[in-house]
C-alpha cells in the first residue's frame, strides 16, 4: 500500500512539474559578410539581430503569464551555416553570442572557443545567464562576437536555433 501511494505521489510530482516547465524556440539567420581584407585573429563584423518574441503568446498557450515565470535559462543554441552550402566553420577561432533589450544590460548567452574542424553546424555552450527578463520582453537582440581562424571568402548565412527553457511559478 505504501509502495503504491508513493508511486502515485512521485507520478503526480513528476506531471505537476511538466505542466510547470516548457521551451520557447526561436530560429533567425545572421548574415556574415566576406572578411577578405581583415587579419587573422580579427574581430568578424557581424550585425546585431533583433528578435521578436512572441513570449505573450507562448506564456498563454502554456497557460501562464509573464509574471508567473521564475526562471528562464538557455537550453541550446546552434549555428548552422545556410549559404553557401559548401562553406564550414573554419574561419572562426572562437564565437560568442550576447543577448540584450531595451533597459538591460547586455549578457552572454552561449560561447564556443574551439571550433571543430570542417564543422557546419556547431552546438555553443550555455553561459546558464538567468533570462528571465530578455524573454518576458517584447523584443531582444543578439549580438555575436566572433573572432577569425582564416578570411572567409564569402558572405555566409548562419541559421542560429535557440531553445529557451522555461519555468513558471503556478501561484
Amino acid at each position: 500500500m505504501v509502495v503504491a501511494l508513493l508511486a502515485l505521489l512521485g507520478a503526480s510530482c513528476k506531471k505537476f512539474s511538466n505542466l510547470l516547465t516548457f521551451y520557447i524556440n526561436h530560429e533567425e539567420s545572421i548574415y556574415v559578410p566576406a572578411t577578405v581584407a581583415l587579419p587573422i585573429g580579427g574581430i568578424l563584423p557581424v550585425s546585431p539581430v533583433p528578435v521578436t518574441t512572441n513570449s505573450k503568446d507562448t506564456f498563454k498557450n502554456n497557460k501562464t503569464s509573464a509574471d508567473l515565470v521564475k526562471d528562464v535559462s538557455l537550453d541550446r543554441l546552434v549555428l548552422t551555416i545556410t549559404d553557401p552550402q559548401q562553406q564550414t566553420f573554419d574561419f572562426l577561432q572562437s564565437i560568442e553570442i550576447y543577448i540584450t533589450t531595451d533597459g538591460n544590460d547586455e549578457v552572454l548567452l552561449a560561447h564556443l572557443n574551439q571550433i571543430p574542424a570542417n564543422a557546419t553546424s556547431l552546438t555553443l555552450i550555455s553561459s546558464n545567464a538567468k533570462l528571465d527578463k530578455y524573454i518576458k520582453a517584447d523584443t531582444y537582440t543578439i549580438r555575436t562576437k566572433a573572432t577569425l581562424a582564416k578570411p572567409l571568402a564569402k558572405d555566409t548565412t548562419i541559421k542560429a536555433a535557440m531553445r529557451f527553457k522555461v519555468t513558471a511559478d503556478p501561484l
